[in-house]
């Protein structure tokens, strides 16, 4: 089957008002097929934008207007809004005790961006309690799920049809049904450009990918054949959901997993504390060199790296920067610290729905960490305080997850 590739040309105008080129503060809508122009009359752009940049601090406002390079994260929605899958619930998971695990003691901390690149979900800072808990010390991998799908015969969101009715619930009132052609199990894929492109843009870089799923992360022809130890991608939060049921674990909260990602440390911007990114050895695996072209790979790899291939942070925890986006309990809500800012919270478990100002339709969870996209030039996502969000229903080449568990 044919890839589908956006197309650089497409007028996105046509279907949705939220057409705007991305700003500081402003939503990205994704814009990521065409279909049947004569059925239409005109090229349908079905759009569904999943991560947004909202890069604005309050304190840097006025420099933060002056940048035409965005600090944020632009990536497309998996075009699928289907609920979990069902599969062997009563299946155990083959190692049920905490093996592999860290303990993090509780303790406070003040919760928020650090820096001039934190944007506006970010602040205010407030202060958060958060209780004992144990956390992965690595991503999951994917000999990791493997073991949960041969025992549960788990099938994973992107290895199934979308379902139009379930998808357009998400989308503008009035959004026409894609072709036939689209509707079909796949995901979204990274491909780097030939050279410099308009990064607003995010069409040059991301492709819609039939058979592409956690198996074949890079479409039908790919595998993960000698990857056993790399983080598991292509999983949306049902997936990560169903495999932390499985392993009677549960995702992080934000607030859990931000205290876990500081190591111990207070205000620090990222996992190793406030380093430069590009100063001394390979701190994790990012984006090094020009987006989205040229990779100098000083940290080895141009996509995701082998888990533990870089130190990790004060409290043993690896790839709390960089590598792969992780999945996080909470709903995202752009307003939900302002609730927070005028006392000290215990165990905040995120907010009661989502919302979203730039993409109203579309319920979204939270995510945290950046991937092996993140540049500063582009996004900053590796910081410890930034926030990313996406619908639940969503996987990527760049996004996976790890597992919390509660102390009896």
């Amino acid at each position: 089957m044919r890839i589908k590739k956006f197309h650089p040309l497409q007028s996105p105008h046509r279907l949705l008002s939220r057409s705007r080129p991305c700003r500081p503060g402003t939503g990205i809508p994704l814009f990521f097929q065409t279909v049947q122009a004569k059925r239409y009359g005109f090229a349908l752009l079905l759009g569904a934008a999943i991560f947004s940049c909202n890069n604005e601090n309050p304190k840097q406002e006025a420099a933060t207007q002056k940048k035409e390079v965005l600090s944020c994260m632009r990536v497309p929605s998996r075009l699928a809004a289907t609920g979990p899958a069902s599969y062997n619930e009563q299946a155990l998971a083959a190692d049920s005790t905490n093996r592999g695990m860290v303990y993090i003691p509780g303790g406070d901390y003040l919760m928020g961006g650090d820096n001039e690149q934190a944007s506006a979900d970010e602040f205010p800072k407030h202060k958060v309690t958060v209780h004992s808990f144990l956390i992965d010390a690595t991503e999951v991998t994917n000999a990791q799920f493997q073991k949960f799908v041969d025992a549960t015969g788990y099938v994973t969101t992107a290895e199934r049809k979308p379902d139009w009715e379930e998808l357009k619930k998400t989308l503008p009132p009035g959004t026409p049904k894609p072709d036939e052609s689209v509707l079909v199990p796949s995901s979204l894929v990274f491909h780097s450009t030939n050279g410099p492109v308009d990064l607003n843009d995010y069409s040059q870089w991301w492709q819609w990918v039939p058979g592409a799923d956690w198996k074949h992360p890079e479409g039908a022809g790919s595998t993960i054949k000698g990857k056993e130890n790399y983080p598991v991608v292509q999983v949306s939060w049902y997936d990560a959901q169903a495999y932390c049921k499985w392993a009677g674990k549960r995702l992080p909260t934000e607030a859990e997993w931000e205290f876990a990602a500081r190591g111990g440390t207070q205000n620090g911007i990222y996992a190793w504390g406030n380093e430069p990114i590009g100063n001394g050895h390979a701190k994790m695996n990012s984006w090094e060199g020009d987006f989205p072209y040229l990779n100098l790979q000083k940290d080895r790899y141009v996509t995701a790296a082998p888990v533990k291939s870089y130190a990790p942070n004060g409290y043993g925890l690896f790839d709390m920067s960089g590598n792969v986006w992780e999945w996080c309990q909470d709903w995202y809500d752009a307003n939900y610290y302002k609730s927070l800012s005028s006392k000290t919270t215990t165990n905040p478990q995120g907010p009661a729905k989502s919302f979203d100002p730039d993409e109203p339709y579309t319920p979204k969870r939270s995510l945290r960490g950046g991937s092996f996209l993140c540049n500063d030039s582009y996004c900053s996502g590796y910081r410890v305080a930034r926030r990313m969000k996406s619908s639940p229903d969503t996987g990527l080449e760049h996004t996976g997850f790890r597992c919390v568990k509660d102390l009896k």
